[in-house]
């Protein structure tokens, strides 16, 4: 298997026509091309599904901004997405308002019909579980976030239902 030294990537050949034109336009809007920084992982990801090491350096390459800087935002921003993730990313809310109104129940409901812990995907490559400091709903706790919905008022069975539903509707939602 021959190696890559990704450090000599060229955004030209390994990002596509599409994602340099999202990225370009992206910059042309900001005050600074480092600014777009954000903005690029997310349109990269919308179109790989996760970053990699290569994606990142073709990235920071297209920007003309240090790897380290980009490597700092991808990895602060907890919807950027540094390893493979399943096509739908459950992000569980584990903040005190959860937990006081029912997230251990939720979340054990959710291991058990997903057969995964934080951090894993299913073996189908449907689900990802990730915990999330917060999701902006104390006063409509337990609550999670799949792609870009919400859910509130969560309990065991109510969460395993918008899984098994996902799961039918075969939806890319991460």
């Amino acid at each position: 298997m021959e190696t890559i030294d990704i450090t000599t990537i060229d955004y030209q050949h390994y990002l596509t026509a599409t994602e340099i034109a999202a990225i370009e336009h992206e910059a042309s809007i900001m005050e600074t091309r480092e600014a777009a920084g954000i903005e690029a992982l997310k349109v990269v990801q919308a179109h790989r599904g996760w970053i990699s090491d290569e994606s990142l350096f073709a990235i920071s390459d297209l920007l003309a901004v240090p790897i380290a800087q980009l490597e700092g935002v991808a990895t602060f921003y907890n919807l950027i997405y540094r390893q493979p993730v399943g096509q739908n990313v459950i992000h569980l809310c584990d903040s005190i308002a959860c937990h006081l109104t029912g997230l251990d129940s939720v979340l054990a409901a959710i291991k058990q019909y997903l057969n995964i812990d934080y951090g894993q995907t299913t073996v189908d490559g449907k689900f990802t579980l990730l915990s999330n400091a917060c999701l902006g709903s104390c006063d409509k706790a337990p609550a999670m976030m799949i792609g870009t919905e919400h859910y509130q008022h969560l309990s065991p069975e109510s969460a395993v239902d918008i899984l098994q539903q996902l799961a039918v509707k075969g939806e890319v939602n991460g």
